[in-house]
């Protein structure tokens, strides 16, 4: 059943595509397994793939010297590294499994002939990597204009979202992790989510962070 799902996933990343580019395409793509915390590319790296996420979730990062902040995180039905079909030839960040995953890899230039021929999936392919582009734009905000106190309600929003809900995704992630998509330090982001909870916003149960007045946490990000 699983294999089953599996091959369902990997046509869903496709669904717009006449079967003829289904089958093209077939021979330049390959799913691929990644354990818990293992590397799938590291910032800097050639880039020949697009990357499919199947299973699972990927921590897309970047590094710059000492620091590393975390720019999102890649669930089912996402794209990574799309920006190397457009004259990339290096990954611009690192990706690394957040728990047991598998990946479709894509051969990017027999996907950039795919996306040339046809405009519908083009346009698929644009949407996603807008959303994307949205993304990198709330980090630059919250990097350049927040108190650490909003960096940490923001990251709590984004990793709540709906779109994970069906994840757990604070089951899987240290306090590290966190502090990395706030872009604050572990020890600011233990104190801080004391402080929310304190303040009854949240409630800390193990790893997971369960949100209990959202209109307060929204209210310190907006503030932040």
């Amino acid at each position: 059943m699983e294999h089953t799902n599996i091959i369902e996933n990997i046509s869903a990343c496709f669904h717009n595509l006449p079967q003829e580019e289904i089958d093209y395409l077939a021979a330049y793509k390959t799913p691929v397994n990644f354990a818990k915390g293992e590397t799938i590319f590291k910032q800097g790296a050639f880039a020949p793939h697009v990357l499919f996420v199947i299973k699972g979730n990927v921590i897309i990062y970047r590094q710059t010297g000492k620091k590393r902040i975390n720019i999102r995180l890649a669930k089912l039905g996402d794209y990574i590294s799309l920006s190397s079909i457009f004259n990339n030839n290096t990954y611009q960040y690192s990706a690394v499994s957040l728990h047991d995953s598998i990946i479709c890899m894509i051969d990017k230039e027999a996907l950039r002939r795919v996306i040339m021929r046809n405009p519908d999936f083009a346009w698929q392919i644009i949407s996603q990597n807008d959303l994307i582009e949205n993304r990198y734009l709330d980090i630059i905000n919250n990097i350049s204009y927040k108190q650490m106190r909003g960096k940490l309600a923001s990251a709590i929003l984004y990793l709540a979202d709906n779109e994970f809900k069906n994840d757990d995704i604070f089951q899987y992630l240290t306090r590290q992790d966190l502090a990395d998509f706030a872009s604050i330090t572990v020890e600011s982001t233990v104190k801080f989510l004391k402080e929310f909870e304190n303040d009854s916003i949240i409630s800390l149960e193990g790893k997971s962070v369960i949100i209990n007045d959202i209109s307060r946490l929204a209210e310190i990000s907006t503030k932040g």
